[in-house]
């Protein structure tokens, strides 16, 4: 069984799911006022701001821990970061309805169980063959939270799929990019340097802005939808800043699986902000959730002398 390694950078790693979490109802009212792309974009480029202000504040203005970053881990995961934040948002934006874009959401969803198989691969880990009726159980449970009062089928997946396959193939790719973000930080990052998610989050702010100024959208933006921003951008920036480290130095099998709760606890706080009913689907969802992320951290432990880099 494994053994969970709790110290400060695993803890920030639950922090940045519960930050996460929180920001979903009001990423989806932006994205009604101001749209998708152009939302995209001016939460970024303040996330990013926000983020590279604190590290020269940090750093006393020096760029120098920047200099001393991994050229692989800069440019790599960097590139990596970028694209998953375009491939998700261009993915919910190609979806015709809000059904395509709850299947779109669900391929995204793939990303915890993309992220412990790829810690067997890229990180030297070893599992037992109970990883699969716990990835199973945890995916079950992400259907039903993200389906719950819906008409959802895997036909209907095929399907819509069949009609659609950017927006699905875009959703897909999002879940494997995230995972291999998440493994080759820890695989690419030296142990005591620091991060690049400053330089990230600006870079992802930039490719918005341009995707935004190139089909020339120019939304009216209003008080409430800058008080949105302000609040998402400062969510974004500790979200990410929470992930990165503890991704680098934290506990990556433990924090993957309870990151399945992701979609729950969105779901959840999204039904107290909004005052809608939780239905049995939701709790069902939340045992399955449970259950298999349990299963899954339990079935991957560290393979003595294996290690990446």
């Amino acid at each position: 069984m494994g053994k969970v390694r709790f110290d400060r950078y695993t803890s920030a790693g639950l922090g940045a799911i519960l930050v996460w979490s929180t920001s979903v109802p009001l990423a989806r009212s932006l994205s009604e006022q101001v749209g998708a792309v152009v939302g995209a974009a001016a939460v970024h480029l303040l996330g990013g701001f926000l983020s590279f202000s604190f590290f020269l504040y940090r750093t006393r203005g020096s760029l120098l821990p920047l200099r001393r970053l991994p050229g692989r881990y800069l440019l790599g995961c960097g590139a990596l970061f970028v694209l998953y934040m375009l491939a998700l948002y261009t993915a919910v934006g190609l979806a015709a309805d809000r059904h395509q874009a709850l299947e779109v959401g669900l391929l995204n969803y793939l990303w915890p169980a993309l992220t412990i198989l790829f810690s067997l691969l890229l990180l030297g880990k070893k599992s037992r063959i109970t990883l699969i009726p716990g990835t199973l159980l945890a995916l079950g449970g992400v259907i039903l939270v993200l389906g719950a009062g819906r008409d959802f089928s895997f036909v209907s997946l095929a399907d819509n799929g069949g009609r659609r396959p950017a927006a699905y193939a875009l959703g897909l790719a999002a879940a494997v990019s995230w995972a291999l973000y998440s493994n080759l930080t820890r695989r690419w990052a030296e142990e005591k340097s620091g991060g690049g998610v400053e330089v990230f989050l600006l870079a992802t702010g930039g490719a918005f802005l341009f995707l935004a100024w190139s089909r020339g959208e120019s939304p009216l933006w209003t008080w409430r939808a800058g008080g949105e921003v302000l609040f998402l951008g400062s969510a974004t920036a500790l979200g990410y800043l929470l992930w990165d480290l503890a991704m680098r130095k934290g506990d990556v099998v433990f924090v993957a699986a309870c990151s399945y709760s992701t979609p729950l606890l969105s779901t959840l706080l999204g039904c107290l902000y909004l005052d809608v009913a939780a239905g049995p689907d939701l709790w069902l969802g939340c045992l399955l959730i449970v259950a298999g992320s349990v299963l899954s951290w339990a079935s991957v432990s560290d393979r003595a002398g294996a290690g990446g880099s």
